[in-house]
């Protein structure tokens, strides 16, 4: 008696590689659903950060421009300036419209060498490094905020009249 073998046998190894192949897309589903749960971009409040992305990007969509915005630097490459203290989210989007990114962004303040001076209700922040200069901080008084503003914009008009150049 010449008998084949069952159909059930024959056919497991294929069952086995249907069910793996349905279960490829399952896994990098999950993979990608993790790596969208990985830690915020973290910038300091006026730097700058770079952020190279997989492929070229057509459009950058910043949640809140007033706490982040986005630069397409070259087609792969963003660079990403904190504005204000916050989180927002950053998508990136190819020519097709598909996501190439999507980030939280958590922009905080930049705590080099800086000292807050309380005098009662009055609030001023300076950079000590080596020197202590006065900088904008949000938080800090009106007043504080308004003659810093003023000096700072006075030397930019400054250093602007003797190089012709936007500081």
């Amino acid at each position: 008696m010449n008998r084949s073998p069952a159909p059930s046998r024959r056919l497991a190894p294929r069952a086995r590689l249907v069910a793996l192949a349905l279960c490829v897309p399952l896994a990098l589903s999950a993979a990608i659903g993790i790596a969208h749960a990985s830690d915020p971009l973290a910038i300091k409040m006026d730097r700058a950060k770079v952020m190279r992305i997989s492929r070229p990007a057509a459009t950058v969509v910043v949640g809140n421009p007033a706490i982040a915005d986005a630069t397409i630097q070259d087609r792969q490459t963003l660079i990403i300036t904190g504005r204000s203290f916050g989180t927002t989210n950053l998508i990136v989007l190819d020519e097709a419209g598909e996501p190439i990114a999507d980030e939280l962004v958590t922009v905080s303040a930049s705590d080099d060498q800086m000292v807050t001076v309380y005098s009662g209700a009055d609030r001023r922040s300076f950079s000590c490094a080596p020197d202590c200069q006065p900088v904008l901080t949000l938080g800090d008084t009106t007043t504080a905020f308004a003659e810093a503003q003023s000096q700072l914009a006075g030397r930019n008009s400054i250093v602007q009249g003797a190089t012709g150049q936007p500081n």
